[in-house]
């Protein structure tokens, strides 16, 4: 038996925009994080509304990113929120079963200016990587890993800056979960894969913040 995932990140307010038939049917929607501009309120509902009324998925993940501020700041009020949406599954250092296939999701990302679920390289992050239990076959982080799917272009560096968490490297070699999911890095949207996991780079929008690129869709054997 086969999961079938969608994943999408990065979408800051623009998720009504997305063209309806990119969000093609699937048993598990993931969204790594970055829904709003600011993590508003209102904006974090509007999201919300519009995620719970994916009827094509059965199930629905999330994580927060670095602009979602509700969800670092006023934890309790967001979980209100969530309440009135129990279709939607909201990890942050937790992790959640379907139907035999073990999800772990989490927020953080190396210390970048002063945005949300920002924690500093080494120690801080390491012992939030230590959380991810060694069974889980689907990590959903917001950054992404060291040198897969994490450079940063400009002008100065047409090669590409690889901005990665290594700590968080580290435990995907160990672990091997069969999928990886993140965003963060708009120019790095894409796949890649090493001999035991795929990493994907969800983000829908470009540096421009336009709606630029595809979900990317996965099927992960159940156990």
């Amino acid at each position: 038996m086969e999961l079938s995932i969608l994943h999408i990140s990065d979408t800051h307010n623009k998720h009504k925009i997305i063209p309806k038939d990119w969000l093609v049917p699937a048993d598990v929607i993931v969204h790594s994080g970055d829904i709003s501009g600011r993590g508003y309120f209102a904006e974090i509902e509007d999201f919300l509304s519009w995620y719970s009324n994916l009827t094509q998925y059965t199930y629905k993940i999330l994580i927060a990113g670095n602009h979602d501020f509700g969800f670092q700041d006023n934890p309790n009020k967001v979980r209100e929120l969530l309440n009135d949406y129990p279709d939607i599954i909201y990890l942050e250092d937790s992790g959640v079963e379907i139907l035999g296939v073990k999800f772990w999701g989490s927020p953080w990302q190396p210390t970048f200016f002063n945005w949300a679920f920002n924690l500093d390289r080494g120690l801080p992050l390491k012992e939030k990587w230590d959380l991810i239990p060694k069974d889980t076959n689907v990590l959903i982080t917001h950054g992404p890993v060291k040198g897969y799917r994490d450079k940063v272009y400009n002008r100065y560096s047409t090669s590409g800056e690889s901005v990665g968490c290594e700590d968080l490297l580290k435990v995907v070699l160990k672990i091997k979960p069969k999928l990886f999911c993140c965003g963060h890095i708009h120019c790095s949207y894409g796949i890649e894969e090493n001999e035991n996991t795929i990493f994907s780079n969800g983000s829908i929008l470009d540096e421009d913040y336009q709606i630029a690129n595809h979900p990317n869709v996965f099927k992960i054997n159940c156990p």
